[in-house]
């Protein structure tokens, strides 16, 4: 168990074991659920984890979620940390 593995929350430990999670978001003013990837993201030479949508999601909502789950989110149309945190902090999960 590496250093970055003691600092996630256990919901996001289960998240990243199961290989996805379904959310529940606004788009449009529409309640929908959305489901959510973990994926393994390059950036220079580290390699990092995230949970990650093609649609387009609004950043009040993705920023609620990476809040609630504590682990990098990407949609369509942006890409949000954990506040505080960086790539480097969910390499090698």
């Amino acid at each position: 168990m590496g250093e970055n593995d003691r600092r996630i929350s256990e919901k996001a430990r289960q998240i990243l074991n199961a290989g996805s999670i379904k959310v529940r978001v606004v788009r449009s003013g529409m309640a929908q659920q959305l489901t959510f990837t973990v994926k393994r993201v390059k950036f220079g030479n580290i390699e990092y984890t995230e949970l990650f949508t093609g649609r387009t999601v609004d950043l009040a909502e993705i920023k609620r979620i990476v809040t609630e789950i504590g682990l990098p989110v990407e949609a369509q149309n942006c890409k949000v940390f954990p506040e505080g945190t960086s790539a480097s902090d969910f390499q090698g999960l």
